[in-house]
């Protein structure tokens, strides 16, 4: 599949890499993603993100929200207040582990080793490989030769979980980049890429 990428989806997966190495995660997440996606600067995938408001440099809210999500373990605002609806109150949990074991320590859950550092390839978690599969079908599903950083921005904004969650906080959605990116008309089914009539 990655023969299918244009030369800026390939700078995201790359970057993506970095982010990974530099967090010290033992694999490449949905998050790591994002991140490299925000660093992209005159890409399809960067000009959207700045019609819809997240230009490059204004993008430390996101980043900070993503941070805060990996302070949580992972979970994501919805997480949050499906579990405070049981009665279960995250941020107390999560006080609690760090008052008890470190701050931070749920964030490092992924991380390899004791100096968080590691040698050799990062594989990518299923998250991102289903990512991958997902922004490839939306390519085929528009009929795009090839799978572009916007490709990639799509997929993580049809796929539930933090990043989306994150960037929908922002206003970037499925269907507000899908208007930007295709048109006004140009509404798609999240899971298929397929037009829909309407």
């Amino acid at each position: 599949m990655f023969e299918r990428f244009t030369q800026d989806a390939r700078a995201v997966v790359v970057g993506a890499v970095a982010h990974a190495e530099r967090a010290g995660a033992e694999r490449v997440e949905e998050t790591h993603v994002l991140l490299a996606l925000l660093d992209r600067e005159g890409s399809r995938g960067s000009f959207a993100l700045a019609a819809l408001g997240l230009p490059p440099g204004g993008r430390d809210g996101v980043v900070r929200e993503l941070g805060e999500a990996r302070r949580r373990g992972g979970l994501s605002r919805a997480d949050a207040d499906a579990l405070s609806g049981l009665g279960i109150d995250l941020a107390e949990i999560v006080a609690r582990i760090e008052e008890e074991h470190g701050e931070g320590v749920l964030a490092d859950s992924g991380r390899g080793g004791a100096t968080g550092r590691r040698t050799g390839r990062r594989l990518f978690d299923r998250g991102a490989r289903d990512l991958l599969t997902e922004s490839l079908r939306i390519t085929l599903g528009r009929r795009d030769r090839r799978i572009g950083d916007e490709h990639l921005l799509l997929a993580l904004t049809a796929r539930p979980g933090v990043p989306a969650e994150v960037l929908a906080d922002h206003g970037v959605t499925h269907e507000s980049l899908t208007r930007v990116l295709y048109g006004p008309g140009a509404a798609t089914d999240a899971g298929t890429g397929e037009a829909k009539a309407g």
